[in-house]
């Protein structure tokens, strides 16, 4: 029969064969299950994504140098793969990782938006919309397509463009509105800078393809942009 000391002992020999990171990995994960994410800095959070994608090494450095370069965890699952790839340490793994979280996020918020009528829930769309594209690169028009009761049709990513401009062509999102049905529109984009008040070109813009809309039936309830810093609506600013 196995005698009990020795059992300890072996238990004990194998704990100190372990990597010094193997005790810190599941601490980390203790605390997320006990008290949530709330609980952890956006590195730790990235930490648990990371432990996935590299089974045998201490990541907690490069999920540091991840937050210090990008700025948060937000940003970082947002990043596009040709910067991420250029941070030693980052492979195919990890960027796939990482892809993964932010296609989840996106996924539940427009999941949120489609269950409901938009204007009723206007926060789960600014949910949405700061996930989809708050922290892209390059600037991206996006349009929600309404019915009649105001409930997403569909959701388009019409342009993208450069890092300050996107050319947006008022005629073609009418056109599209039509061949889907729609009756209203919610416009979208961002400005990768941060900053999220609307330029001069944004709101001229904007009022174009509500004079394009509106004798065809079609209304334009906002065009809200968005930005690191936070969101601005048209509306909100009333400037439409």
């Amino acid at each position: 029969m196995p005698d009990k000391f020795s059992k300890a002992s072996e238990e004990e020999d194998l704990s100190r064969e372990l990597p010094h990171y193997h005790g810190h990995r599941e601490r980390l994960r203790a605390r997320f299950r006990e008290a949530g994410s709330e609980a952890l800095s956006d590195y730790e959070l990235l930490e648990l994504v990371l432990f996935r994608a590299i089974p045998q090494r201490d990541v907690k450095p490069l999920a540091k140098e991840l937050v210090r370069r990008f700025g948060s965890f937000a940003e970082v699952v947002a990043a596009p793969t040709s910067r991420l790839a250029e941070i030693k340490g980052i492979g195919e793994a990890v960027i796939t990782e990482l892809k993964i979280v932010h296609a989840a996020a996106s996924r539940l918020a427009r999941g949120q938006v489609q269950k409901r009528r938009v204007l009723s829930s206007w926060s789960s769309v600014l949910d949405y919309c700061r996930t989809a594209q708050a922290f892209a690169e390059r600037e991206q028009f996006r349009v929600l397509f309404l019915d009649k009761r105001n409930q997403l049709i569909a959701d388009e990513l019409q342009q993208t463009g450069t890092v300050d401009h996107t050319p947006v062509y008022p005629r073609e999102v009418v056109k599209r509105a039509l061949e889907l049905s729609a009756t209203a529109l919610i416009l979208v984009h961002n400005h990768p800078s941060g900053d999220p008040m609307p330029s001069h070109a944004d709101i001229e813009m904007t009022r174009t393809i509500i004079e394009v809309a509106r004798p065809l039936g079609i209304a334009v309830h906002d065009h809200i942009i968005v930005g690191k810093q936070g969101h601005a609506s048209l509306k909100g600013l009333k400037l439409i």
